[in-house]
């Protein structure tokens, strides 16, 4: 297999990983998890999403959490906006990236967003531009595109119709979902063979959820070929509250103990990773499905 010679590591715990959680981190809490995430050598931090607090609760203090935290240099902190009015409140704060999110399946894209596909695209166009015209960068993200938990299985061509307009929007990375934590290695070959012939594998991140404890068998099929971005979430925390099914993404700290194995470099510190870890599995007040929290004691 092609090892690629390093990996980054985007951490998405902050925001997917506490946005299906039922206990209310408080904002304090969050500010220092954070603080310690950017301590760690991570180079992107996904913060928070400025979203309805009716929709995510766990997310509310949004604003607070990004004017409270150390902004190390070098690390970029990105948040999830879904519209321009949000995005408003996310550059007030100086969010350093704007994510914009929708579903490759319209039922999924239904219930996450309240909106249909077509509905969705002029609306995150919006977002981009104004973000873009801001100095800001963009990143999407495509939902469902291993599967669907309303509809099953989701067509590639819509995968690569998202994809395509995502990047027409001027995003400069785009982060594909698999939501419900069901693809195979196979089925990552199948499906980047595909996508990698329109679209740039320096612009493609996958994003995995450990459902059925094949994220690291994807990842590394990913990485064989030519992908070397892989969102993650320290200790495994995470879901899709609108995706039934959804567990936790992959760990943070497993992905970066097999990196740092096969000798690929990534520029974390395994034990500063763990200490986050550590930290909001306290927080929490659960067990997080990490291997290496499992190995360190933690659980």
């Amino acid at each position: 297999m092609n090892w690629p010679a390093s990996v980054t590591i985007k951490e998405v715990g902050p925001r997917d990983g506490l946005q299906n959680e039922k206990v209310f981190v408080s904002t304090e809490d969050k500010i220092a998890w954070i603080n310690q995430l950017s301590g760690t050598g991570i180079k992107s931090i996904e913060i928070t999403s400025f979203v309805n607090p009716k929709w995510i609760p766990a997310l509310a203090d949004a604003a607070e959490v990004a004017k409270g935290i150390e902004r190390m240099p070098g690390v970029i902190y990105s948040a999830l906006v879904p519209n321009r009015r949000w995005l408003e409140r996310a550059l007030i704060v100086d969010v350093d990236e704007a994510a914009v999110f929708m579903s490759a399946s319209e039922t999924h894209n239904q219930r996450n967003i309240n909106k249909s596909i077509s509905v969705t695209f002029p609306m995150l166009r919006e977002v981009a531009q104004e973000a873009l015209s801001a100095g800001k960068s963009v990143r999407g993200y495509v939902s469902t595109v291993f599967g669907c938990p309303y509809e099953g299985p989701v067509s590639i061509d819509e995968v690569i119709r998202v994809s395509e307009t995502l990047f027409e929007m001027g995003i400069g990375e785009l982060s594909l979902g698999d939501t419900i934590g069901i693809a195979n290695p196979k089925q990552v070959q199948d499906v980047l063979d595909i996508l990698l012939k329109r679209f740039d594998a320096k612009k493609l991140a996958l994003h995995f959820h450990n459902t059925r404890g094949t994220a690291l068998a994807n990842i590394l099929v990913s990485m064989d070929m030519g992908i070397t971005t892989f969102d993650a979430s320290v200790g495994g925390l995470g879901g899709c509250p609108y995706a039934p099914g959804a567990s936790g993404n992959v760990a943070s700290d497993d992905l970066l103990y097999m990196l740092d194995a096969m000798g690929i470099k990534t520029g974390v510190n395994q034990e500063k990773l763990l200490s986050a870890a550590r930290f909001i599995q306290g927080k929490i007040g659960r067990a997080l499905p990490s291997h290496n929290l499992q190995v360190d004691g933690s659980n």
